[in-house]
């Protein structure tokens, strides 16, 4: 089992990664951070990218045939970095959601998916 602190240093060690947040997708908290998320705004942040991830998945069930959805992750594409979302597998109450912030000129997309998709698959541990 994977240890939040291994998680981070983890995605931390995805080439590009600039800071990442580990969000309670349930109350929009901040678990724990890395990088350069060590900042005030990490609980601020997290609660954004929660709400975004919940809109989008309220949004894409209805547009969908049966209305429901499982979300594998979401990209965000700006003219600063990629913005990465992706549910974790947890033996947590709630679900988790690991946010990663990547560098536009350093960082490999693909990669960066393919080491979170791995680490999603690992339950993890306090």
């Amino acid at each position: 089992m994977l240890g939040i602190e291994d998680c981070l240093t983890a995605v931390m060690a995805i080439p590009g990664a600039l800071d990442a947040i580990l969000i309670d997708q349930t109350s929009g908290t901040a678990v724990a951070t890395g990088g350069g998320s060590r900042r005030p705004d990490a609980e601020k942040s997290a609660a954004g990218l929660s709400e975004t991830l919940r809109a989008t998945l309220d949004a894409i069930a209805v547009a969908s045939p049966g209305g429901t959805v499982r979300l594998n992750d979401m990209i965000i594409t700006t003219d600063g970095g990629y913005h990465l979302l992706k549910p974790l597998e947890t033996v947590f109450n709630g679900p988790l959601v690991i946010y990663v912030r990547l560098d536009l000129e350093r960082s490999n997309l693909a990669l960066a998916r393919h080491r979170l998709q791995a680490l999603s698959g690992d339950p993890m541990t306090t």
